[in-house]
């Protein structure tokens, strides 16, 4: 890469207020820990609520946490990095940090902020918080997406108004009967009494539910205190079996070193043998 590269990294990340410097050596070899450090630091600038692990100590972890990153500011700012460049963690990687450090310099460069006039300390304080902006956005496209939905159902509705107004000019137009609408009355009386009659049983029912849900939780409390001590009883009986188990294995032991005193001899003897072997082919050749 270009020296104009680092740069313009290196300024950009001043501007933005890294809080130390930045200089062409470092990346002369690969440095993860730096360019996982500035990536971190990135992301947080963009969204400081982010959630990404910061540890890097295997490779498996360095290869989460580039994915990791390279998907948030994918999905949060629409920025393509390439993986394999910042998993070099050289120069190369510059490159790919550069994309995001330039999105976030241009932003504070629209907000008025001009680029010559800002010190270090000044540059600290800045802050740009891209989180507000992405929930605004979302907030839109919620509120586009339900006006359109309301428009539609608008259009149908007004599209049935013809026969609507037909249908309550007549209503209206008919005298109202006094019997016909105390019958109404009486039905939607009888409507709302009948559910207010369901929701007292329903309250009725769950009281008993209750009821009958602490007697069971109860009941398993005892039970569970009766396995308990009887677990503890358990544990503290020595089996009968163990005294002839423990002389078994002991035995065991004792035969073991015997078996691994002849298997070695064994092994030598036949490497002895191999050797006069060896020995008498050669006086025979």
């Amino acid at each position: 890469p270009a020296p104009a590269c680092f740069a313009d990294f290196t300024e950009m990340m001043r501007a933005l207020g890294y809080p130390r410097l930045i200089s062409m050596e470092n990346f002369h070899t690969p440095n993860f820990m730096l360019v996982s450090e500035v990536l971190l630091w990135l992301v947080k600038r963009y969204e400081p609520q982010t959630d990404i692990p910061p540890d890097v100590a295997t490779e498996q972890d360095r290869v989460f946490f580039i994915k990791a990153v390279a998907q948030f500011m994918a999905t949060k700012a629409h920025i393509k990095l390439n993986t394999k460049k910042l998993y070099q963690a050289d120069g190369y990687a510059v490159k790919e940090l550069l994309k995001v450090t330039s999105v976030l310099y241009g932003a504070m460069n629209t907000k008025g902020v001009e680029h010559a006039d800002v010190s270090e300390e000044d540059s600290s304080k800045f802050k740009f918080d891209l989180g507000s902006k992405i929930a605004d956005l979302k907030a839109a496209r919620q509120l586009a997406s339900e006006i359109t939905s309301k428009g539609a159902s608008l259009y149908d509705l007004l599209g049935k108004e013809v026969e609507l107004r037909e249908a309550r000019t007549e209503s209206i137009a008919r005298p109202l009967e006094i019997n016909e609408a105390e019958r109404a009355m009486k039905i939607a009386i009888d409507c709302v009494l009948e559910q207010v009659q369901k929701t007292k049983d329903m309250l009725n029912n769950v009281a008993l539910d209750e009821a009958s849900l602490e007697a069971k939780i109860e009941k398993r409390k005892l039970e569970l205190e009766r396995s308990q001590k009887r677990l503890q009883t358990l544990q503290s009986v020595r089996p009968a079996f163990m005294d002839e188990y423990e002389k078994i294995e002991e035995q065991l032991q004792k035969q073991y070193s015997s078996y691994l005193e002849k298997f070695c001899n064994l092994t030598y003897l036949e490497h002895l043998v191999d050797d006069q072997r060896r020995t008498e082919q050669e006086m025979f050749e």
